[in-house]
């Protein structure tokens, strides 16, 4: 059985290697197999993969290579795979280059035709996408939005439109203006789901239009605690997801206007329907 493992290993060769993003049991046996016989695993945190090692019993040798070294590092790990080393490619949790280190290094691995071998398996993004309840065969992965107000408002902004399921992740300290900031983006009826933990004890999927799942999550403070994926319905071009740029007209108008006159004046400046304008104040002005 070592033989046969051993013979998947091939020379030269740059593994890309999934780990579990909680659940221990969602490793592959061909992960394992990978693990123990490759030359050297480049870890995102050494400390963090050694403790996954020695929970499956494999020895192996360990080189850093994450954010603040990646681009310094990748002409050593380069060199040994030229020289004939193997070498995995592992971030702390799911599949490595999935907003982990990696880029730098598969980039030159191709440039330099060496053979970059992916293994498939965990992945937060993708497993909270099967769950969430929304159209999945088109989607658009944007991972963590700016840290700044101002920034992360811009993007959602430019995504208010986009018509395929967007996926985000984000962290706890963040989540309440995030989902502040969707709800002036993206309209307060845009569907979200909020999928926390995924795979691990306290693991939860839940979803409801935004300005609902803000309310749900200030209700307790666990429901932002965790690792977090944001999967937002995609734009409809209905009454229910007026375009931002109107709803920012509208908003703007409302400081001079009365109510209707501000709803009819953005109502013909971007071609939409003044009741939808009308109603979408009132609910905001009850709110």
């Amino acid at each position: 059985m070592k033989q046969h493992h051993r013979a998947e290993i091939s020379a030269s060769t740059l593994y890309i290697v999934p780990t579990p993003i909680g659940n221990l049991g969602d490793i592959t046996q061909r992960a394992l197999t990978v693990l123990e016989q490759v030359d050297l695993i480049a870890a995102e945190d050494t400390r963090h993969t050694g403790l996954l090692l020695q929970h499956f019993a494999i020895n192996a040798r360990l080189f850093a290579l994450h954010d603040h070294n990646e681009q310094q590092k990748t002409d050593v790990l380069l060199a040994k795979l030229q020289e004939g080393q193997s070498l995995a490619l592992v971030s702390d949790a799911g599949t490595p280059l999935i907003n982990d280190p990696g880029y730098h290094l598969v980039r030159r691995c191709r440039e330099a035709g060496i053979r970059v071998v992916p293994l498939p398996g965990p992945c937060a993004a993708i497993a909270a996408l099967s769950a969430a309840g929304l159209p999945s065969d088109r989607f658009c992965y944007e991972g963590f939005l700016p840290a700044k107000s101002k920034g992360r408002q811009d993007r959602l902004r430019a995504l208010a439109q986009e018509p395929r399921t967007l996926i985000f992740y984000e962290s706890t300290h963040r989540l309440l203006e995030t989902l502040q900031d969707m709800v002036t983006q993206l309209g307060n009826q845009r569907y979200v789901v909020l999928a926390r933990e995924i795979t691990k004890t306290w693991e939860s999927i839940y979803g409801a239009p935004v300005a609902e799942l803000l309310a749900w999550v200030e209700g307790d403070e666990n429901r932002r605690k965790g690792e977090m994926v944001l999967i937002a319905e995609g734009y409809r071009g209905d009454e229910q997801a007026l375009p931002a740029d109107a709803l920012r007209t509208l908003s703007l108008l409302q400081t001079a206007l009365p109510l209707k006159k501000a709803a009819a004046l953005t109502a013909e400046i971007h071609g939409v329907k003044k009741n939808a304008l009308y109603k979408f104040a009132l609910a905001q002005q009850g709110e």
